[in-house]
């Protein structure tokens, strides 16, 4: 994690254009049916293993210096870590009212955290005229990094494209802005670190996450295991 969090701030301190993705199984689960988002996972940018089942399978295939990293504790530190250097920050995902209580919720827990700005985009897929109207919004506001979240596998695009487009770094973290500003509640420690954060956040919200969590765990088990075959 402080290897992963130095990285981007680092990042954000060069403006290196770099795409971070935070892969967890449903990602995973997302290429079987989607070459272009395979594509996209296996062609520049960073990896890190956001879930603690992408991590077991990385053990189980031979890495040796595997680590999770997981996208929400990785923003929050990286908001933490990044006021050493000055770092300043731009929110894009979500909606207003969820952008203003992250802005709320990092000044308070961060003092001294710069946030250049925000942009919550409309419903819609990563064009041409989003990434065109969010690269105008960014580079007036001038951020050292850009975080992204917009749901899996949207997200992933659009921090490659606004990368590529803006000239720095982009990470796609998923719910943590929901969960920083307070919006949705978080998994408890222990449950994260025994790897059952998707059950949780499965009860809490089973209208919403059961076919990202069954289907897509299904996935998930034959995409490792069609990698795993000689």
């Amino acid at each position: 994690m402080l290897e992963a969090v130095d990285h981007l701030v680092e990042s954000a301190v060069s403006r290196r254009p770099v795409g971070y993705r935070f892969v967890n199984a449903y990602s995973v689960a997302c290429t079987r049916n989607d070459p272009s988002y395979a594509a996209l996972l296996a062609d520049g940018g960073v990896n890190f293993a956001d879930g603690r089942p992408v991590l077991w399978a990385q053990l189980l295939r031979g890495a040796r210096r595997a680590g999770q990293v997981r996208g929400p504790s990785a923003f929050r530190l990286a908001l933490d870590r990044g006021r050493e250097q000055d770092v300043s920050h731009y929110f894009f995902g979500c909606t207003d009212e969820v952008l203003e209580a992250l802005v709320n919720q990092a000044k308070a827990n961060y003092p001294g955290v710069r946030i250049a700005g925000t942009f919550a985009p409309p419903f819609g897929p990563v064009d041409d005229a989003l990434v065109t109207d969010a690269t105008a919004r960014i580079a007036a506001a001038d951020p050292d990094i850009v975080w992204v979240a917009l749901g899996t596998p949207k997200q992933d695009f659009a921090a490659a494209a606004l990368a590529a487009s803006t000239g720095r770094p982009c990470a796609a973290v998923g719910a943590a802005f929901d969960f920083l500003a307070g919006t949705t509640q978080e998994a408890p420690r222990w449950v994260r670190n025994v790897g059952m954060e998707w059950v949780y956040r499965l009860l809490a919200d089973p209208g919403r996450l059961w076919r990202r969590y069954t289907i897509g765990n299904f996935q998930f088990v034959l995409a490792i295991a069609a990698r795993r075959r000689p």
